[in-house]
């Protein structure tokens, strides 16, 4: 019986090394997510510059022992126009939020929140996005769930919706709370 050359088997190795990583894209259970470093580490503390006068986002408030949310968001996004009622909402059900104002005009920035309403407990501005580069921000609007030693315990890419509130944000904060 005649050999076959390596050579030949090499694209064929190839290809079903490919079509494996593709089904295992196409199978896993969140398909849409984006994966994250952070997940179970420590969040990096914030360094933000002031917005203005609102309350700036303290180097210990990761830590406080309470689970909080950090949101990156500019007013030029207009997916973070569409979950600020969410994020509203979650104020007002007694959750705290740090806001991260991404590459954004502060000016613009101040008039979006007096305009929507301010969600934050505490927020800073990130004019270079330094901050969105050290938590592996893909773009805004991104919402983090951190436990209260600082562990980021989920991770959100895009929009917060009534359905992703429900499905997403209030069961990573129901794990973070049973740490």
């Amino acid at each position: 019986m005649p050999r076959t050359s390596p050579i030949v088997l090499l694209p064929l190795v190839v290809l079903a090394g490919l079509a494996g990583l593709f089904l295992g894209g196409i199978y896993r259970e969140d398909p849409d997510a984006l994966p994250s470093a952070l997940l179970g580490r420590d969040a990096p503390v914030p360094d933000v510059v002031p917005l203005g006068n609102l309350a700036i986002i303290g180097p210990d408030e990761l830590t406080s022992g309470s689970v909080t949310l950090v949101n990156f968001w500019a007013s030029w996004c207009a997916p973070c126009r569409v979950e600020h009622p969410q994020l509203m909402r979650l104020k007002r059900d007694g959750f705290a939020i740090l806001g991260i104002n991404y590459k954004d005009d502060p000016q613009k920035a101040r008039r979006f929140l007096d305009e929507l309403g301010n969600p934050f407990k505490a927020v800073g501005a990130d004019p270079r996005g330094r901050n969105a580069i050290e938590w592996g921000v893909y773009g805004v609007p991104e919402t983090f769930v951190v436990d209260g030693r600082g562990k980021v315990v989920s991770r959100f890419a895009g929009p917060v919706t009534e359905q992703i509130l429900e499905r997403r944000i209030r069961p990573a904060v129901e794990t973070a709370l049973t740490r």
